[in-house]
């Protein structure tokens, strides 16, 4: 398990942490834990607007790693 997350936030080499991919995942758990926390305090949530952040989230991260995909080490 450990080897798989290793592999989703590193670069090509798998051994440089990149953070882009970092931040993608710190924002997609952000997210969630909000969305969690009005559930539990709120008893509600807009499927909406939680569609809306993660679609955000996830195409705000696709992009970055892909403007950087060049300039990775080797």
């Amino acid at each position: 398990m450990n080897d798989i997350i290793s592999h989703l936030l590193t670069g090509k080499d798998n051994k440089t942490h990149d953070i882009g991919r970092w931040t993608w995942l710190i924002s997609l758990v952000a997210v969630i834990a909000v969305a969690l926390w009005e559930v539990i305090h709120a008893n509600q949530v807009s499927i909406r607007e939680l569609a809306e952040a993660l679609g955000i989230v996830s195409a705000a991260g696709g992009a970055s790693v892909a403007m950087k995909q060049g300039s990775e080490p080797q």
